[in-house]
């Protein structure tokens, strides 16, 4: 966003991005316990801020996060405890999440042991040379767009976390360490509203869709 503020604290409809994910995650029967990873700097802002003005009761534990996403959610993996089955990963700046995307999620690494949401992809996609050109029109029937949440079962996730770490394996979404750890991930349809807040436009769009959500709730 290029401005001061983490970009999961930035308001939308009046809250942070972070407080209507986790409205949801609070809300759902498919969540028992959610562990937040946050800048080390941010950690008493978000319980004191967040976390106990909106009861958010579900929240246990709030981590440090790390350099790199991968390594936020690392560190909060080591206080997921073993008698956990499925574990749900969300990015904050994901505000739009809904409960049917997350119990379908769930019910899904619940069935197969890995799932994720995801869009299919619309748009023509191009394989672009250095120079611009265009080297070829991909096929964009099989593509799809991933989101989250995304859901696994707990053992095939900290074992891939901590065989990427050692292996100094990179990835942008936990969906890839699990399969190249060698495990099969479903996929469960997403939402076009489910968007990534990253540039000030998103914003702007984000604004536009719950202005749209609180006008149906009426």
């Amino acid at each position: 966003m290029g401005g001061p503020v983490p970009k999961q604290f930035l308001a939308l409809g009046g809250q942070p991005l972070v407080v209507h994910a986790l409205r949801v995650l609070q809300a759902s029967p498919a969540v028992d316990e959610i562990i937040l990873a946050v800048p080390q700097s941010e950690m008493d802002y978000c319980l004191s801020h967040l976390v106990t003005p909106h009861r958010f009761t579900k929240v246990t534990k709030i981590v440090p996060g790390g350099a790199e996403r991968q390594d936020s959610v690392r560190h909060a993996l080591e206080e997921v405890g073993d008698e956990t089955d499925i574990v749900l990963i969300h990015d904050a700046v994901r505000p739009f999440l809904t409960e049917r995307m997350v119990s379908e999620v769930v019910a899904a690494a619940r069935a197969k042991g890995a799932a994720i949401v995801a869009l299919p992809m619309k748009d023509t996609v191009k394989h672009v040379g250095a120079d611009h050109v265009i080297e070829r029109t991909i096929d964009r029937r099989p593509l799809w767009l991933a989101q989250t949440p995304q859901a696994f079962r707990r053992d095939w996730l900290v074992a891939a976390h901590r065989k990427a770490h050692a292996e100094r394996v990179h990835a942008t979404d936990d969906a890839y360490l699990v399969e190249w750890a060698g495990h099969p991930v479903s996929v469960v349809e997403g939402s076009g509203e489910n968007i990534k807040v990253t540039r000030p436009e998103d914003l702007i769009i984000g604004e536009a869709i719950w202005a749209a959500r609180q006008s149906s709730d009426r």
